[in-house]
């Protein structure tokens, strides 16, 4: 459809207009300039949405939160792990943006088809480190690659970090992450071609005086299998459920914990006080109910089994014969009023 073109009489009454001053010239540039223009890479297309990327926050949120309990335990102090930001990029500038040398941790996505990588800035980890081994928790100012001890002592850091990682993603969709290799040169770790994008996850921590930065980094075609999972509906529904389930399997295990008396009541009988007092050892007490009654096992302060009383194992005791239930209370209550009356 060709542009639309303004009569004559439509171009007299603009020039009228103007000229009188009844349209402000002003008004117009500044409606032309909150015009929002946005600048569209065609060599870096976005492959994630607004809504998706505000899942992936959210996941790593949760995420975050764990970690600055985790870190608390390891090198008992008190530790902030905070979202900085989360961006889509592409890998070549992920890796042009890390120092060298540093701690990458290539770790594999099962089932999905790909690996993703970590990269733990080498402040933070010389810091983690000398806490983890008994130090005052100083950073190296000077970066070098890990010794094996180091490294040993990383990998477990690590390890409990994907466990964690794990469990934050499994609201959205089960991924197991194992550690697939440890590198320090940025170029190294190839896990997708330079002009791929990825989603990038960068976490502030703060360990007393020393703060760095974790970065994960995972390809766009590692997750576009479970992309459309990818919502913060989704992740405000998974959540919620998992969390009431959790609670409730949770509650479960510790009722199963309490303990709670339990008592058999064999029978009764209404003695006067005089009686009472004057009772001595050897002493019989007749009891209203017969013999072949079955007795009521009370189970805190409600009756809740009959049983019948006997001998196990040389030890006096109770087989359940059926639950008790309302009917025969009243049923027990009739008795006792006849063989009363």
């Amino acid at each position: 459809m060709g542009p639309e073109v303004l009569s004559q009489s439509e171009i007299d009454a603009l020039l009228k207009a103007l000229t009188s001053g009844t349209i402000d010239v002003s008004s117009l540039t500044e409606e032309e300039k909150e015009r929002a223009v946005k600048v569209y890479d065609f060599k870096r297309p976005d492959k994630f949405n607004k809504d998706q990327l505000r899942a992936i926050q959210m996941i790593h949120e949760f995420f975050a939160r764990q970690l600055t309990t985790a870190f608390s335990s390891f090198v008992r102090a008190m530790v902030s792990v905070e979202v900085a930001s989360v961006e889509q990029l592409s890998y070549d500038e992920f890796v042009k943006s890390l120092v060298q040398p540093t701690v990458i941790v290539i770790m594999e996505m099962y089932p999905l088809s790909s690996n993703a990588l970590l990269e733990i800035n080498p402040r933070l980890v010389f810091a983690i480190i000398d806490r983890m081994l008994g130090g005052p928790g100083k950073a190296v100012y000077k970066p070098r690659e890990l010794t094996d001890i180091e490294r040993t002592v990383t990998e477990r850091v690590v390890m409990r970090m994907l466990e964690l990682l794990e469990e934050s993603w499994s609201t959205i969709v089960d991924i197991r992450f194992r550690i697939q290799n440890m590198e320090s040169n940025p170029y190294f770790a190839q896990i997708c071609p330079a002009s791929d994008i990825v989603v990038v996850v960068t976490l502030q921590v703060k360990l007393g005086e020393v703060d760095g930065f974790i970065n994960l980094c995972i390809p766009y075609f590692a997750i576009e299998p479970i992309i459309d999972r990818l919502s913060s509906q989704q992740w405000f529904v998974s959540t919620g459920t998992k969390e009431d389930e959790a609670s409730r399997e949770h509650l479960i295990k510790r009722l199963l914990k309490v303990k709670v008396p339990i008592s058999a009541e064999i029978g009764h009988a209404d003695l006067a006080l005089k009686d009472v007092l004057k009772l001595q050892v050897g002493d019989v007490i007749k009891l209203e109910e017969p013999y072949s009654q079955p007795i009521k096992i009370i189970v805190g302060n409600q009756v809740k089994f009959l049983a019948q009383a006997g001998i196990h194992n040389k030890r006096y005791s109770a087989k359940i014969l059926r639950p008790f239930t309302e009917d025969e209370d009243v049923e027990l209550q009739t008795e006792e009023e006849l063989i009363h009356g």
